[in-house]
């Protein structure tokens, strides 16, 4: 875990600094996007873009939000809310301070970081976070990982935001879930069993001679 932490601390920084001294990075982003925009069903393109929108996105934050919290587990249920608001915190000056351009008007500025990307992201993954501390399977994740990666698509393709722009607001999800995550691991987050559940067996020692 701590690796992917490290890794995606120093994409973003790399990221950030080739965007804002404009080097070779940013130049190979900038062909990239122009040989992505516009390419697939714009209908399709548009609806994937959408899934970064906090009218989709934070409403099935706050069903898992609710449903941990409903288990008993109010520590991750802090961490990823606490997660959730840092996004605009961090993402908004960021975008004041970079003031890179749009991909289709130059004159537009305030894309870098994408923060429907970050939002989808932190949204997503953490409720898959959550979720597989309530409920057995790992479904959650790739089910979270592909919203994230779609909605990235979608907002690149559309022309909404440049691939650098998604891929620094990734790296910014995965430091942003970091204190989750490694909560998780280390097993902080023990919460009541559900309804229906049978009683867990008791690990008293046994009476002498059994």
């Amino acid at each position: 875990m701590w690796c992917a932490v490290l890794t995606g601390a120093l994409l973003f920084a790399l990221i950030t600094w080739q965007v804002v001294v404009r080097g070779p990075l940013l130049r190979a982003d900038t062909r990239l996007d122009q040989h992505l925009v516009g390419r697939g069903p714009r209908p399709l393109t548009e609806f994937l873009a959408d899934l970064g929108n906090t009218q989709v996105a934070l409403p099935v934050l706050a069903m898992a939000l609710g449903y941990a919290l409903w288990r008993g587990l109010r520590l991750p249920v802090l961490s990823v809310a606490l997660a959730t608001a840092a996004v605009p915190a961090v993402v908004v000056p960021l975008k004041a301070l970079v003031a890179r351009e749009s991909p289709v008007d130059p004159a537009d500025t305030g894309f870098f970081p994408s923060g429907h990307a970050a939002t989808a992201a932190v949204a997503y993954c953490g409720a898959a976070l959550l979720l597989h501390l309530c409920v057995r399977g790992r479904w959650p994740a790739p089910v979270a990982l592909a919203l994230t990666v779609v909605t990235g698509v979608g907002l690149v393709l559309r022309g909404y935001h440049w691939p650098l722009d998604v891929l620094a607001s990734w790296c910014l999800a995965v430091l942003l879930l970091a204190p989750t995550g490694w909560l998780s691991r280390r097993g902080r987050f023990a919460g009541r069993p559900p309804p229906g559940s049978p009683p867990r067996a008791s690990r008293a020692p046994g009476a002498p001679g059994r």
